[in-house]
C-alpha cells in the first residue's frame, strides 16, 4: 500500500512513517524543510517537500496514494485559533482530493476536546463548536468530509503522547518546574490525563489503513487516566524538587497559559478501539518514561 503522511518528520508522524515502512508499505511523507527531506529516507519514506497549507502540494501527495494519514498541525499556541482553522482547510482539501476514490483518510484529533463528567468513549462527540474550543474545527471538518462520502477515520490522541524526543505537554511541565523550583498540581490533583507512547500510537494508525474497520473514531489510549498529582510527583522525583498543591489562583501564576491544561481531566476508554483493531500496547507507560527514559530530564 502507498500511504501519504502529512507531518512526516513530526513526533507522531515520524513514528507512523517508520511503522508503515517496517510493515511493507510504501510511504510518501510531506515535510517542510530541506533537512527533514534529507533525513526522511532513513525511515523508509520518500519525501515530498512543501507546506501542508498549500492545496497543490496536498493534491500531489494524494494523487498516487492508496491511503492518507494527516498528522501535521501547528502547535504555536499564540495563534491557536488560526492554526485550527488552517487545519480545517487542510482536511477539506484532502477530502476534496479523495472524493469518489474510496480511499481512506485518517485525521488526527485530541481527546482533550471532549467535555464530559465521566470517562469518554469513542461514541462521544465533541460537545462544543470551534467558537468555544478552536480545536473542534478538526472534527467538524472530518465530519463534513465524511458527509460527502469520503471514508474518514478520526484518531484522538491523549494529552500526553510520550517517548524519546517528546516536546509536548510533559516537557513543558518539566521546564516550568525547573523555572519555579517546584513541581505543582491543582487542588487534590485528581484530574486524570490519559496517555500513550508514540510507538504504540503509530501501530494504531497502521492498523486503521490496513483493516478499514467499521468503527470511525479511535482513542489512542494506553493508560486511561493518570492523576495529575502522580505526574507532578514523578517530575518532582526526577528533578529532586518539592511537589506542592496550588489553589486555582496560585495555579494561574505557576502555570500561566498552561493552567487550563494542568486542570484538564479527561479519563478515557479505548475499549472499542482495541476490539475493532486487535490493537495492544507494549511500550513503557508515562510515569516510567518520566522516571527512566532520560529524555524528559534533559528538556
Amino acid at each position: 500500500m502507498r500511504v501519504f503522511v502529512t507531518g512526516a518528520s513530526g513526533f507522531v508522524g515520524s513514528a507512523i512513517v517508520r511503522e508503515l515502512s517496517e510493515n511493507g508499505h510504501e510511504v510518501v511523507g510531506l515535510v517542510r524543510s530541506e533537512k527533514s527531506a534529507e533525513l526522511l529516507p532513513a525511515t523508509g519514506a520518500t519525501p515530498l517537500r512543501g507546506d501542508v497549507n498549500d492545496p497543490e502540494i496536498l493534491r500531489q501527495g494524494v494523487a498516487d496514494a492508496d491511503a492518507v494519514i494527516h498528522t501535521a498541525f501547528n502547535h504555536d499556541f499564540s495563534q491557536f485559533k488560526a492554526n485550527c482553522e488552517a487545519d480545517r482547510k487542510v482536511i477539506q482539501t484532502l477530502g476534496n482530493a479523495l472524493a469518489g476514490s474510496g480511499k481512506p483518510l485518517v485525521v488526527t484529533s485530541g481527546i482533550g476536546l471532549l467535555r464530559y463528567d465521566r470517562p469518554v468513549t469513542e461514541d462521544d462527540a465533541v460537545n462544543a463548536d470551534a467558537n468555544e474550543i478552536p480545536r473542534a474545527a478538526t472534527e467538524e471538518a472530518a465530519r463534513a468530509v465524511a458527509a460527502t462520502g469520503v471514508d474518514v477515520y478520526i484518531v484522538r490522541l491523549p494529552p500526553s503522547v510520550h517517548g524519546a524526543g517528546d516536546h509536548g505537554f510533559v516537557p513543558i511541565l518539566i521546564d516550568m518546574a525547573k523555572q519555579k523550583g517546584e513541581s505543582a498540581y491543582i487542588g487534590e490533583g485528581d484530574n486524570a490525563w490519559p496517555a500513550v507512547h508514540r510507538l504504540d500510537a503509530a501501530v494504531l494508525y497502521r492498523l486503521i489503513v490496513e483493516k478499514r474497520p467499521e468503527l470511525k473514531v479511535f482513542h489512542a489510549v494506553a493508560e486511561k487516566g493518570i492523576p495529575f498529582r502522580d505526574i507532578a510527583n514523578a517530575i518532582g522525583a526526577v528533578l529532586n524538587l518539592p511537589v506542592v498543591s496550588k489553589t486555582s489562583d496560585e495555579a494561574a501564576v505557576h502555570f500561566s497559559w498552561f493552567a487550563h491544561f494542568a486542570a484538564m481531566g479527561c479519563e478515557t476508554s479505548g475499549e472499542k478501539t482495541r476490539a475493532a483493531l486487535g490493537w495492544d500496547t507494549h511500550a513503557p507507560g508515562l510515569l516510567d518514561d518520566i522516571a527512566d527514559a532520560g529524555y524528559l530530564t534533559a528538556s
